[in-house]
């Protein structure tokens, strides 16, 4: 505990004077470079954690949360569960032809009435019918660049699975006619992934019904292990992966990037806490006059310790909970201040065709933040005991000798 003559010579210290003009230039150093050293971590964690969910949410919204396949018997009864929605599927890799390019695709096929229950088909960048009929596809925007293909345009896809002749196997090629585009936010899901009938994909590559797969999709897709345990419980002889199973590559290394950030970015408050000890070490020398007195009058060691200890814990304090401030509205705010800079000095900040995402993405995260607070306060305290210690190692008799 403190007392209350503790109380009152930590905040007569804190008291900025005339003649302490250099010392509190430190101070000030001090207090704006942890601060500072705060608001950018928390900055950097909110936006590196707002780019991670809006990835996650393109993901999940695009492709199938978990998918159950059979690996010998057919799967029966997969749609009628409490917890998912579950919509039978197959797929197939082939070429689409046109008169300017070609370009390997995998087609994904659906009965007419699941087709309609995907999430792409319910955003505002959908264009076009959704009657997947026979013989009709739904490409993606950036396909249909690379291809210039538009609605209601015919294009000739080719399998890997032959048709026998009498003279051989040649390649089978059907055509198909664009109902519609899609927009999944992300460039290669875009280029890559087209939409077929059911019926028409397993025929146009001579595939066995028995071998459909069901795609399941929950209200919570972020929990994803927790479902993909009861899946696999359910479905012992099937073989089940996940979104984050495909991605997992991707999301291991933005985890690592977070994390290597975080620890560079640590280091901006390590070298700002480090003035405190210079600050503090500056007091200590210009109070040595004040400390004989109190050591003569009674003060005890602890006393004096304890004194210069908390006063540089408040100094770190006050600047962590000012960057915790500064970092939080920043973060905010951060796309009206990235518009604002653009349209300023007319420059990009954040371009939409590198990043598939039209706003500069931010989720502020409370445990981040409460992280960055507890480093920050223990790192200011550790650096903190130092000059505290030699403060009350000062004797009285010589501290007082020439006054």
């Amino acid at each position: 505990m403190i007392s209350q003559l503790e109380k009152e010579i930590i905040f007569r210290f804190l008291k900025a004077r005339k003649k302490d003009g250099f010392l509190n230039v430190i101070s000030i150093f001090s207090f704006i470079g942890i601060g500072l050293g705060v608001a950018v971590l928390i900055i950097v964690m909110s936006v590196m954690n707002g780019f991670r969910t809006e990835l996650i949410n393109k993901i999940v919204g695009f492709n199938a949360h978990a998918i159950v396949k059979p690996y010998d018997k057919p799967l029966f009864n997969t749609t009628e569960i409490d917890f998912a929605k579950g919509i039978v599927s197959n797929d197939g890799e082939a070429v689409i032809l046109s008169r300017l390019n070609t370009k390997g695709i995998l087609l994904k096929g659906y009965l007419k009435n699941d087709f309609k229950k995907l999430e792409i088909l319910n955003n505002q960048k959908y264009f076009g019918s959704t009657d997947l009929k026979n013989n009709s596809i739904s490409i993606g925007k950036d396909l249909s660049f690379l291809l210039n293909i538009d609605i209601g345009d015919k294009i000739t896809i080719m399998s890997p699975s032959g048709i026998q002749t009498i003279v051989g196997s040649f390649p089978r090629k059907d055509k198909f006619e664009v109902i519609s585009i899609f927009d999944s936010g992300i460039g290669e899901f875009n280029e890559s992934v087209a939409y077929i009938n059911l019926n028409t994909l397993e025929d146009f590559f001579d595939k066995n019904k028995d071998k459909r797969f069901t795609e399941f999709y929950f209200k919570d897709p972020k929990n994803i292990e927790y479902y993909k345990k009861i899946l696999s419980d359910l479905f012992p002889s099937a073989y089940v992966y996940t979104w984050a199973d495909l991605n997992e590559s991707l999301f291991s290394a933005l985890k690592v990037e977070r994390n290597v950030m975080f620890i560079i970015l640590s280091l901006i408050i390590i070298v700002a806490a480090f003035n405190i000890i210079s600050g503090l070490t500056i007091l200590v020398k210009n109070k040595t006059r004040d400390i004989g007195i109190l050591k003569s009058i009674g003060v005890t060691n602890t006393s004096i310790k304890k004194i210069f200890f908390f006063i540089g814990f408040i100094i770190g304090s006050s600047a962590t909970l000012f960057g915790i401030l500064i970092g939080t509205l920043f973060s905010y705010y951060i796309e009206g201040i990235r518009k604002f800079i653009s349209k300023t000095f007319d420059i990009t900040l954040f371009p939409e065709e590198i990043y598939f995402l039209s706003t500069l993405p931010s989720e502020i995260n409370v445990n981040s933040i409460i992280l960055i607070a507890l480093c920050s306060i223990t790192t200011t305290s550790i650096v903190s005991i130092f000059p505290a210690s030699r403060a009350a190692k000062l004797d009285t008799i010589q501290t007082l000798k020439y006054e």
